[in-house]
């Protein structure tokens, strides 16, 4: 149960490269990319079926256990200044 709190980073992040791969296509390479578009049509709902299903079993352990759990990184720091990114896991949040 620990790892998929652990890797609930990677929800968010998971369907990100197909769009910027499309973008970044369409701006280089516009022919090619929109021939290849039922591609990464196929690719991007995959992407986000996985996504889908780490989401709905984080939802079911969180139902499960309603426990909290936060993660949270320190990017940069200065003498009185801290900068912290993380992400909360609780019963609201898994929610969606």
């Amino acid at each position: 149960m620990e790892h998929t709190y652990q890797y609930a980073w990677i929800i968010p992040f998971l369907p990100l490269p197909i769009p910027m791969l499309l973008g970044v296509g369409l701006l280089l390479f516009p022919t090619a990319t929109k021939n290849l578009r039922r591609m990464w049509s196929f690719t991007s709902v995959l992407l986000l079926s996985i996504d889908m299903t780490f989401s709905v079993n984080l939802s079911i352990h969180q139902i499960n256990s309603s426990s909290i759990y936060q993660y949270v990184w320190s990017w940069t720091i200065n003498n009185d200044f801290s900068l912290e990114f993380g992400y909360l896991i609780d019963p609201l949040t898994s929610i969606k």
